[in-house]
Order: C-alpha cells, then structure tokens, then sequence
C-alpha cells in the first residue's frame, strides 16, 4: 500500500471507535431519562438524516478541498454534537449534528482510497479499511459499553476539576466527554494525510446547480448495469446494518435480561463475524466476481429472524458471529465494486456521496420503519422478525434483476465486467 495509507486508516479507526461508544451512551442517556423505547430507535435514523439531506454538497465540497482537511473539519463537527448533548440539548437531535459530521467524513474518506490508489488493490484496501472500521465497532461498543458501566462510570465521575462546575452528573454525560477527547485524536490524525496528486475540482456554491449536479451523478450509478446492483446491495446491506446495532441492544435486553453494558459485548461480537468474513472476501474475492456474493444477502435476513428462538448466550455468540460473517463477506468485493464504478462516471468524492445518500437514505428509511413498529406496539421480537424477512425479501429482488440484466443486456455486462477484470488485476 502507498504512503499515506495507514495514516487514512489510523484517523478513520479513533473516528469509528468514538462514534461507536457514542451510540451506546446515547442510548443510555435517553434510557437514564426515562425516553421511551423508539427515541432510542430513533437515533440510527437520525444519525443518517444528513447524509441523505446534504448528500448534493458534501461530495461536491469533499473534491474541491484536500480530503485530509475535509476529515478534520467533519471531527470538529462531531466534537462540536458531543458537546451540545452535554450541554442539555436532546440526545437525539445532539446526536443529529454528530450525524452530520460522519456525512461530511464519508466522501472524504472513502473518495481519497481511489485517487491513493490503483483499481488493482481496492479489493484488498477496502478489505482492510472495512476490517479496521469493524474492528474500531468491536471496541467502540465494548467501549461505550464499559464508560456507561458500574466500574469505569464512578472512576470518570469522581474526577473533579478546581473551581470549575462542568454539570457531568451521570454515567453516559460522563461517557460522552470522555470521547471528545478521542475526536480530538482523530482530528489531530487528519492534519498529516497526505495530499494526492488528483486535481481538485471547483466547488459551486449554487444550490441548484449543486443538485442538478448531484442527481445527475445519482442517475448515471443507477443507469449503470453493474454500478446499480452493487448500489443497491450495498445500500441494503448498510441499511441493515445500521439498524442491526440497535436491533441487537434491543433484543438482548428482551430474550437475554441484558444491561445496555451487557449487550454491548454481543454488538462487538457481530462486528468480529463482519470482520472475519470482511478479512476472507478481500483475499478470496475479485473485482469482476463480485456479484456471485448476492444470495449471502438473502441468507443474512433470513438470519436476523432465526434470533427470536435464542435465549442463551453460548448460542448467541456463533450465531452472531456466523450472521456478522455473512455480511462481511457480501459487502468488501460489493464495495469495491461500486467505488470502481463511481470512479469511472464521476469524480471520488461525488460518488461516494451519491453511494452514502442511497446507503443513509436506507438506513433512515429501515430505522424509521422499525422505530415506527416499536411506536405503535409491535414487539422487540415482531419487529426483528419483520425486519428480516424485508431485507430477504429485498435482496431477492436485487438478484432477479441482477440476472435480468444479464439476460437482457449481457453485452453492457459483460463489457463492464471485462473493464473490472482488467483493472483488478
């Protein structure tokens, strides 16, 4: 890999660790104060809502100033969240502005691996750049797990500063200003990316022609052939996973008695499986492949739904690490495929944020759909099952149009399958 490389992976793995322990405090924040259960359902979505809402402008910003610069402001931004929920503003919508942070990070980092590096290696760069981000959620959650604990929640809060009343009271406030300081890390981290020799493009500040702009991108990844599967496998696939973060919370406090700190070893578990089957796709995998890792998305919703029959730990543990593996494996060489495609219709930064838009655009679509089942009565283990069999459902449909297209237009496939062949190699 070219210099440069692992400091991309050094400040996206502090990033992804805070956001991850993030997530939990927030939810225990709003459990501490008696919120009820789809406010805290309702932070998944709300962490997506800006991607979707700013998707025309943070792709456009991300290719018209050095990416690096781009990742520190974006950490700046989710100090700037973390803050605001300590100051008394309402987790969720303090938990927005983190959520706009991550928006802004996204092209950034995902934009500066295509113009880093050749086609050839982003199987494997994504491999490792999805393995390290897993493996930063294995810890964020075990992280956040333990701040919002009976052993490390007392520690942070007997730490007094002189003269200064700093209003942390409780064990997730105490949670959340510790994390700041891993932000601080990260955004210290950005400052020494690298430049990239890619030519920087004009950012227009017009807001029309920002959209106009952006959706012409957004139609030419869905017009093409193999540009629209990966986009909508990986759109499902974190769409899913998003929510999944949550779903597991919920379900082993119902069908474990788990403790938020509890549960949020069983997340990192998911994350270990991702992370293994991440690890075994971008060796075993190749770009012009890609597309036979479609049913293991069907196979992974059906999954979610087997965990309602789950009721003790020494099955949950292989059983979420096996439906963890699955989606790892499905979404690397997926992926990688999608970033190929972008980059050859539209500059990195754009693509990756036409990519994040359809993805957060999902996740808010499948988190309010599941907050909304929780909101009007529906069960922990109803809502899963649903949840499941959508996704199944979903990815059904994607591999009936994936063979439609072969069948169809199998020249156009087959010409940009070749173009994958020989830029994978």
């Amino acid at each position: 890999m070219k210099k440069g490389f692992s400091t991309i992976m050094a400040a996206q793995f502090f990033s992804s660790l805070a956001d991850n322990a993030l997530f939990v405090a927030a939810v225990e924040l709003l459990r501490n104060g008696g919120s009820p259960e789809w406010h805290r359902a309702g932070l998944v979505p709300l962490f997506a809502l800006f991607y979707v809402v700013l998707a025309p402008f943070v792709g456009a910003f991300a290719d018209a100033v050095p990416k690096g610069r781009v990742m520190f402001v974006s950490n700046a931004i989710k100090i700037a969240g973390c803050l605001f929920m300590l100051l008394g503003t309402h987790p969720m919508l303090a938990y927005a502005v983190v959520g706009l942070g991550a928006a802004a990070y996204s092209p950034a980092k995902y934009g500066i691996l295509t113009e880093l590096l050749p086609a050839s290696q982003l199987v494997k760069a994504n491999g490792w750049i999805e393995g390290l981000t897993i493996g930063s959620i294995i810890l964020g959650v075990l992280l956040g797990g333990q701040l919002v604990g009976p052993r490390i929640a007392p520690l942070l809060l007997s730490i007094d500063i002189p003269w200064i009343d700093t209003g942390i009271d409780t064990p997730p406030e105490a949670a959340i200003a510790s994390l700041v300081l891993v932000y601080v890390v990260a955004a210290v981290i950005n400052l020494y990316i690298p430049r990239t020799e890619a030519p920087l493009q004009p950012f227009n500040p017009r807001l029309g022609q920002l959209v106009r702009d952006f959706s012409e991108c957004n139609a030419r990844l869905w017009n093409d052939k193999l540009g629209q599967i990966s986009l909508a496998t990986t759109t499902l696939f974190w769409g899913a996973g998003g929510n999944l973060r949550y779903i597991v919370l919920a379900w082993a406090a119902v069908a474990l008695g788990y403790t938020t700190t509890q549960a949020s070893g069983l997340v990192g578990v998911v994350a270990i499986g991702t992370a293994a089957g991440a690890l075994a796709a971008s060796v075993i995998m190749k770009l012009d492949r890609a597309t036979g890792v479609i049913p293991l998305g069907i196979a992974m919703g059906f999954t979610v739904t087997l965990m309602i029959f789950i009721g003790h730990v020494g099955v949950a543990v292989p059983f979420l690490i096996v439906l963890g593996a699955l989606g790892g494996y499905l979404v690397v060489p997926m992926n990688a495929l999608l970033q190929h495609r972008g980059h050859n219709l539209m500059g990195a930064g754009r693509s990756i944020a036409v990519q994040n838009f359809n993805e957060q655009a999902c996740v808010l679509g499948l988190g309010a759909f599941y907050a909304g089942m929780t909101r009007f009565g529906l069960s922990a283990f109803g809502a899963i099952t649903v949840f499941g069999l959508a996704v199944a459902g979903v990815m059904e449909l994607i591999r009936r149009w994936h063979r439609h297209n072969l069948r169809h237009h199998d020249d156009e496939v087959q010409r940009l399958l070749a173009i994958a062949r020989r830029d994978g190699h």
